[in-house]
């Protein structure tokens, strides 16, 4: 279809998916108490929405989950819905706390495979029912971008992400840094998609979408969650260490280590790390910093890691890296395999 030959005025279906958190939540004039609202007459409450979409359906999970319980139970579940109503929406957008959001946003990634069409993940700081809310604002302007379309007819923005306090951002790039101001989520190592101003400007050189070489949309939702989080710390102990790599529950770790990709050069350290990988552990590289990237290159501590078989999680987040490692554990037992994908750029959740 050329461009001219699309309508340009042809609006989106959307589906909300309210799975819980603050976003929902309205004052009750009766008691004064904070409830959830009620998202089947959402266009009443937000009239805005309107203007970007012919139809807005909602769906409300039951029960709603607090995002602090959020867990892989919750991400299957959004998969398998967005999966069976695919063909029916042009967009999605899921209202979601914002404690587990980029673990959300970071496992829905990587998840659903050949994804052509906008996830947006969005929450607040405020309930939507209560003055000063963000929530209002954040809902509307995921409404938009998940509605938008190309001059095709295409999605602009064909990713999982998140949208909050005017900017939108590669959900598997993003972490949580505030929990009093309306900015609270960072995406340190990329730039957003998009920004939302007086219009909502589009990166659109930064924004990715399927290559169609491997087929049509799916999901995959058997993931394989041994994994474990070590924080590289002053004064950490040899038995904390053993327990964490070496545990028989664990097939893998996220290391995360100093600047870019250090940890202690003692001897039952380097040690402890060798006995891992030769019982056939596969341990991540991620950076304690925000912003950066590892590069066990640079000192002889990161080195050292490098040659006791730890693989490089380059800049990708502590919340991506889990989500991927979810998402290889469970599609492999080839631990080679796995360690070369992990230092591959699947999703855009690392800088090439």
């Amino acid at each position: 279809m050329k461009p001219n030959e699309y309508k340009r005025n042809t609006r989106s279906a959307i589906l909300m998916i309210y799975t819980g958190g603050t976003i929902g939540m309205k004052q009750d004039p009766l008691d004064m108490t904070l409830k959830p609202f009620d998202f089947d007459q959402i266009i009443e409450e937000v009239p805005e929405l309107g203007k970007f979409a012919f139809k807005i359906d909602s769906r409300t999970f039951d029960p709603l989950i607090d995002s602090s319980d959020a867990e892989p139970a919750l991400w299957k579940k959004i998969a398998k819905l967005i999966y069976e109503k695919y063909d029916d929406y042009d967009g999605f957008v899921i209202l979601h706390g914002t404690d587990t959001m980029s673990f959300s946003a970071s496992a829905l990634s990587f998840m659903l495979e050949e994804l052509g069409k906008p996830v947006v993940l969005t929450g607040s700081q405020l309930p939507i029912g209560v003055p000063r809310t963000d929530g209002k604002e954040n809902l509307i302007s995921s409404v938009e971008i998940a509605s938008a379309k190309d001059e095709y007819g295409h999605a602009k923005v064909p990713e999982v992400a998140i949208f909050f306090n005017s900017l939108l951002m590669r959900g598997n790039r993003t972490t949580k840094v505030n929990s009093e101001n309306f900015n609270a989520f960072l995406s340190p190592n990329m730039p957003p998609l998009a920004e939302a101003g007086i219009n909502i400007k589009y990166n659109s050189s930064l924004i990715r979408h399927p290559d169609g070489r491997t087929g049509d949309f799916r999901i995959f939702t058997d993931l394989d969650t041994r994994v474990s989080i070590l924080k590289i710390h002053p004064g950490i102990t040899p038995q904390v260490v053993r327990n964490i790599l070496c545990g028989p529950e664990t097939r893998a770790v996220i290391i995360e280590t100093y600047g870019s990709g250090n940890a202690p050069s003692k001897k039952w350290f380097i040690d402890t790390i060798k006995e891992a990988y030769e019982m056939g552990k596969i341990m991540v590289n991620v950076t304690q910093c925000l912003r950066g990237s590892v590069n066990m290159d640079l000192y002889a501590t990161g080195k050292a890691l490098e040659k006791a078989g730890v693989v490089s999680g380059n800049d990708s987040t502590t919340e991506s890296a889990l989500g991927k490692l979810y998402y290889l554990l469970g599609k492999s037992d080839d631990s080679k395999w796995i360690r070369t994908m992990l230092e591959r750029d699947l999703r855009g959740e690392i800088s090439k």
